[in-house]
């Protein structure tokens, strides 16, 4: 596995060092951000500690101490040594991204901005959902909050501005649309995405390992449910 075309690198700070592979939000694009990402987490470079993909960026956390030696500053040493883990002969495939399915109650209380979302994209409110069960979605990015995915995927007939006022509060669970984007709110959080569903289960519990629920690369289907299932199935994560 190689890692083609060109990137930026940046220090951010003293111990962050950040790749840059673009700047839009693309499937292709963040496909070569968690490409690297598995690449270096597989060459075990020296003194990394993390890896944060987002959609067209890759910070590595490092030890500045263990790339001190080469008169150069660290990052700049860090970045050459990753340059030449990208040239290098490729290496063994990476695992196979995890497949999760994600049971979502869709419309009334669970989704009340599905009407509103149909009505600006032209179609009927069981279109809507059909579409959004019928993606394939990656997660993208992990971030707003502790396990908030960003998933690339949606398809484009179902893209919608996000609200004009936001919520102050949006239950945990929610299935959202924002853009060209969806998402999930991993907990009760202001924001301003077009809520169209919501799942039971847990995106993110800080008691379980690891704890959330979803992560970047992992692949994501939407699965219709029903109020009653919604319910069993909320009690049983409980």
């Amino acid at each position: 596995m190689t890692i083609e075309g060109t990137f930026e690198v940046e220090p951010l700070g003293e111990t962050v060092l950040l790749l840059r592979f673009g700047r839009d939000i693309d499937a292709a694009l963040n496909a070569r951000v968690h490409a690297a990402a598995a690449l270096l987490l597989a060459t075990d470079l020296p003194g990394v500690r993390d890896f944060v993909p987002a959609y067209a960026t890759l910070a590595l956390y490092y030890e500045p101490a263990v790339w001190e030696a080469g008169g150069a500053p660290p990052w700049r040493q860090l970045a050459d040594a990753v340059r030449a883990v990208f040239a290098a002969p490729p290496l063994p495939a990476g695992t196979t991204p995890a497949r999760i399915e994600i049971p979502v109650c869709y419309g009334g209380d669970a989704g009340p901005d599905l009407a509103r979302v149909a009505a600006h994209c032209g179609l009927a409110a069981d279109e809507v959902v059909a579409r959004h069960c019928a993606g394939t979605y990656r997660v993208a990015m992990i971030g707003f909050a502790p396990g908030f995915p960003y998933l690339i995927g949606l398809d484009p007939a179902l893209a919608v501005p996000r609200r004009d006022a936001p919520r102050l509060r949006v239950p945990a669970g929610s299935v959202a649309i924002g853009g060209a984007q969806a998402g999930i709110y991993p907990s009760e959080l202001p924001g301003g995405w077009q809520l169209v569903g919501r799942t039971p289960l847990r995106l993110f519990d800080a008691s379980r390992d690891p704890p959330a629920l979803l992560a970047p690369g992992d692949e994501v289907r939407f699965v219709a449910i029903d109020a009653q299932r919604f319910a069993a199935l909320g009690e049983s994560s409980r």
